[in-house]
């Protein structure tokens, strides 16, 4: 894999080079945020390491503008020391696919860049899913609800492919975890997170809620008038 590091700390950075040059990766680097937003739009990478503070531009920011202006979809792997909901959810809000709390495992870390490489969307066929308004169209793998486009993050993308095609039943979390993550989950607030952002950009601006939650349980996706009539 061809990897940027943007990450500020020399001491970090230079670790996360060594470790995975030493798995046959391609590295490269960026000290600030400005630097490492040029990098990531001039050059292809199949990942993206992304510290969340950092001098110039931070993170979040950083990855607001690799995904609303410049329109890439490369996977992006968050860094941070901060450990809450609201950090997370800032973090897949403006784009991010994972996410890291320092101090980690290097093995771990990896393992989380080979996942997010692999699951990178390819597109198959041209048939589409649909629920209620909301449509998939599997060959384009663009999302509409009625006639508005939703931009999402292939995270989100996966995670509704797999609520569309089991609608109305209920998918599991571990079902969705590993889906996302395969058999190295992150912690129990990243799926809920995910899906707060799913359910932001595909039903709070609309009237009709499709997407459902069963405590503790899981998710499914329904169209209300279905059910009524």
């Amino acid at each position: 894999m061809r990897i940027l590091i943007i990450e500020d700390n020399q001491d970090i950075a230079a670790n996360l080079a060594d470790y995975l040059e030493n798995q046959g990766h391609t590295i490269d680097a960026a000290a600030d945020g400005i630097t490492g937003l040029h990098m990531a739009v001039v050059n292809e990478y199949e990942v993206i390491i992304l510290d969340l503070m950092l001098p110039g531009m931070d993170g979040i920011d950083v990855c607001k503008k690799i995904r609303t202006e410049a329109l890439k979809q490369t996977p992006i792997l968050m860094l941070t020391a901060r450990d809450t909901v609201e950090d997370k959810l800032n973090g897949f809000s403006v784009g991010a696919d994972d996410y890291l709390v320092k101090p980690f495992s290097m093995r771990e870390l990896h393992a989380r860049l080979q996942i997010l490489s692999r699951r990178q969307i390819q597109p198959f066929g041209s048939n589409k899913l649909r629920v209620a308004d909301l449509e998939l169209d599997l060959g384009t793998m663009e999302v509409h609800r009625g006639s508005e486009l939703i931009d999402l993050a292939p995270i989100g993308k996966k995670l509704l492919e797999e609520l569309m095609r089991s609608a109305p039943k209920l998918v599991r979390r571990q079902k969705l975890e590993h889906v996302i993550w395969g058999d190295i989950p992150p912690d129990s607030d990243a799926l809920r997170a995910h899906m707060h952002n799913l359910r932001r950009l595909i039903d709070k601006p609309f009237n009709k809620q499709l997407l459902q939650t069963e405590r503790g349980l899981g998710y499914r996706l329904v169209d209300p008038d279905a059910i009524s009539s």
